[in-house]
């Protein structure tokens, strides 16, 4: 039972020890989507201690299973693991493991569901305030102007994706604007961002005690966003698009004293306006492939006993 314990302490370990790692660190904001990646091998380390430790205890506490995990292995090799000294214990363990892991797939497919009941509300919503005239055909195009008064503009994810705008954004957008808001949109739209928040908002939601899942929920959202900006900005410059962002929210009070749900506004338009600190594409690449190699850690233990049987 050594391995399964360690893995369980090597997952709470990592789920401490990373996100006060990302929060003290100067260079999420300037490389969101290093730090995007970041996350996601964080979670996935300690999701695969969860998955390892499961199937450890598992084999430790059902011939069954044991015989399906170490089908193939020497004698030496389950000898290593001492599968037989586990006590009550790893019945109890892969038991509530597996109940945490069917509990994160139902919260999942409930937010997908959520996410598509959404989705279908606001395309009813748009065919109310948009009718079809008699005898005009559905527009499949990724621009839908929308009569409103309040500068709006927002993407309609699914099959055939839309971006969404009002007249009243479209009066207020000048120039390449415009571009840089459709270009913002089109990014989320290219990395599956909507993935993303879906996953985040269900683990977060599924284990609100867990503070690494609220924390990766929140960053998700934050970080998202930053990345469709460096997006739109590289195609359309970063003065354009802090001023699309000026113009689509001014008005919701976003840039005043009080706080509102879009608080993190006025920062996007700040870091937009500031020169641009990119780390260096050397220091890039060692964040990415040190991120990539999280998940192996756990994978790494698990496989230590076996290994040393094998000499």
């Amino acid at each position: 039972m050594m391995v399964p314990a360690a893995l369980l302490l090597l997952g709470a370990l990592t789920a401490v020890v990373a996100p006060r790692l990302l929060a003290r660190a100067d260079w999420p904001d300037r490389e969101p989507v290093v730090a995007l990646w970041v996350w996601q091998c964080a979670v996935a380390a300690v999701l695969l201690c969860c998955a390892l430790s499961m199937t450890l205890s598992a084999a430790a506490a059902w011939q069954a299973v044991r015989g399906h995990v170490f089908a193939s292995a020497p004698s030496a090799v389950v000898d290593a693991y001492a599968l037989g000294s586990t006590g009550p214990w790893a019945a109890a363990t892969a038991v509530a493991l597996a109940c945490g892991g069917l509990w994160s797939a139902a919260m999942l497919v409930r937010e997908v569901v959520r996410a598509g009941a959404r989705r279908r509300r606001r395309r009813a919503d748009l065919l109310v305030r948009a009718p079809l005239l008699p005898g005009e055909e559905p527009v499949s195009g990724p621009l839908v102007v929308l009569e409103g008064e309040r500068p709006d503009a927002w993407w309609l994810p699914g099959a055939a994706p839309q971006l969404v705008i009002a007249t009243a954004a479209l009066r207020r957008l000048k120039g390449r604007q415009l571009d840089a808001v459709l270009a913002h949109e089109e990014g989320h739209a290219r990395a599956r961002h909507d993935w993303l928040l879906h996953c985040s908002a269900a683990l977060a939601g599924g284990f609100p005690q867990v503070p690494v899942f609220a924390a990766f929920r929140d960053e998700m959202h934050r970080l998202v966003e930053l990345a469709a900006d460096d997006m739109a900005s590289r195609r359309f410059g970063r003065l354009t698009t802090a001023l699309a962002l000026v113009e689509l929210n001014e008005d919701r009070g976003v840039f005043g004293p009080c706080p509102t749900p879009q608080a993190h506004v006025p920062q996007r338009v700040h870091r937009l306006l500031t020169p641009p600190d990119r780390l260096t594409a050397m220091r890039r690449l060692k964040l990415t492939a040190a991120a990539a190699l999280v998940p192996v850690i756990p994978v790494l233990v698990a496989l230590v006993p076996g290994l040393r049987a094998l000499g």
